[in-house]
């Protein structure tokens, strides 16, 4: 039945039976007999037909929240047996919004130290999708804004606290600032990340609240598209300080503090709340509970 149950949440995610299918690396027959033999067991339709997939009825929509559980508990059990057996070993998929990817490694590399047999996945996820990817089985854990936006139920290990740069040249607009306010670089013309970011809705909701309206010259939804330009010298940006500080040193190039206010943020591991969690899920949340209490985080937990 575990495997018929996987069929409805592939098609949850693929929208179409054909990828679903795929995904599955079964034949779009095969899928669609296993949809309906569970459509048989409990009497009720799961899926609207028609010549595509058209989605759930509700009562598929009950079924599919049950099946999330209940994959998720059986790979969990799956993996907490092979883990006596084998120590840990398996595949760890990480979602992280795109301003933390560049300390990603600051969390993987001592996990991979204690866990060698394990492997990794990290994938640039904007927030909103994370907590989307971990209810679908998509990801086993989230880097993302604990304090911004509702996160649901997850539990969840603080990494470090986000502040604000901008990014610009030493001879461009406000260059030879020593700090800048938020109606001041609400006047500069920008490159940011796209409206879909938490990032970007941060930024934005500082510039209206002094008067002003976000108005970028370009947008990305790549981190590094936007390093790269401010690198010109020609591109100013706001980036997390964590993040300028990985710049690579260049001439003519500043980071300079955001103040009034001087914004902070906190970003963290999640993962859903799930007991137990799974063996890799909750070496993880060790590795960042110890990471998130090193010097130099500024950190304040209760």
């Amino acid at each position: 039945m575990i495997d018929k149950l996987d069929y409805l949440l592939a098609l949850s995610r693929e929208q179409h039976f054909g990828r679903a299918a795929e995904a599955c690396h079964v034949t779009q027959q095969t899928l669609s007999a296993g949809v309906k033999n569970l459509e048989n067991r409990f009497g009720v339709q799961l899926v609207q037909r028609g010549s595509r997939f058209q989605g759930f009825t509700p009562e598929g929509q009950r079924v599919l929240s049950w099946a999330r559980r209940i994959v998720a508990d059986s790979r969990a059990m799956q993996q907490d047996v092979a883990t006596l057996r084998r120590g840990l070993t398996g595949h760890l998929r990480i979602a992280a919004i795109p301003t933390a990817l560049p300390m990603v490694a600051d969390l993987t590399t001592p996990y991979r130290s204690r866990h060698p047999d394990v492997r990794l996945t990290i994938a640039s996820s904007a927030s909103t999708d994370i907590v989307s990817l971990l209810e679908d089985l998509e990801a086993d854990a989230g880097i993302t804004y604990l304090d911004n936006e509702p996160l649901g139920r997850v539990m969840a290990v603080p990494l470090y606290q986000e502040e604000y740069r901008l990014i610009t040249a030493a001879d461009g607009p406000c260059g030879d600032c020593t700090h800048v306010t938020w109606a001041e670089v609400g006047r500069l013309p920008l490159c940011l990340l796209t409206p879909n970011m938490q990032n970007r809705r941060i930024i934005d909701q500082q510039i209206r609240a002094t008067g002003g309206e976000p108005a970028p010259t370009l947008q990305s939804n790549s981190m590094i598209v936007l390093m790269t330009h401010v690198r010109t010298l020609r591109w100013a940006s706001i980036m997390p300080a964590a993040l300028a500080d990985m710049l690579p040193a260049q001439e003519g190039l500043r980071a300079i503090p955001i103040i009034e206010p001087t914004l902070t943020h906190i970003i963290g591991l999640v993962a859903l709340q799930r007991e137990p969690a799974t063996p890799l899920v909750t070496s993880l949340m060790a590795v960042a509970r110890q990471l998130g209490r090193s010097p130099g985080r500024n950190i304040v937990t209760t």
